[in-house]
């Protein structure tokens, strides 16, 4: 009997979101620690895959990591300047009905009190 090949591993075998095709400014993201690089990375293609609905989501918590045991990351879209952030880059100043979370820059403009450490760090309670 004959036998039969496999598939070529160098095929990809499924399609994903967030697969990169053509990367995009590599060379900005060569001088970050590589937790920042990734950060922007994941931040990027949040943006890339809501595209119009940023604006329905604005303000919103996408995802929250464990980044240790006792610091907590946090995806979210703030509801003024309307980006993709994060809380250890941006800073967080956390909404507990979950409608209206701010950046730390944001925050500081409109005038409310920023946590300790800028809002940066652990997300705020």
């Amino acid at each position: 009997m004959g036998r039969i090949r496999r598939r070529d591993k160098d095929k990809k075998r499924g399609f994903s979101i967030f697969d990169d095709e053509e990367p995009a400014d590599v060379s900005a993201d060569e001088d970050l620690p590589k937790d920042e690089a990734g950060r922007r990375k994941i931040k990027r293609q949040y943006s890339e895959l809501l595209g119009v609905r940023i604006e329905k989501l604005k303000g919103r918590i996408l995802n929250r990591e464990r980044i240790n045991k006792t610091i907590e990351g946090v995806y979210f879209i703030c509801i003024d300047c309307k980006k993709v952030s994060h809380n250890m880059d941006d800073g967080l100043v956390e909404d507990p009905e979950n409608v209206s979370n701010r950046c730390g820059g944001c925050a500081k403009a409109k005038g409310i009190p920023v946590p300790p450490g800028g809002g940066k760090g652990q997300a705020a309670a």
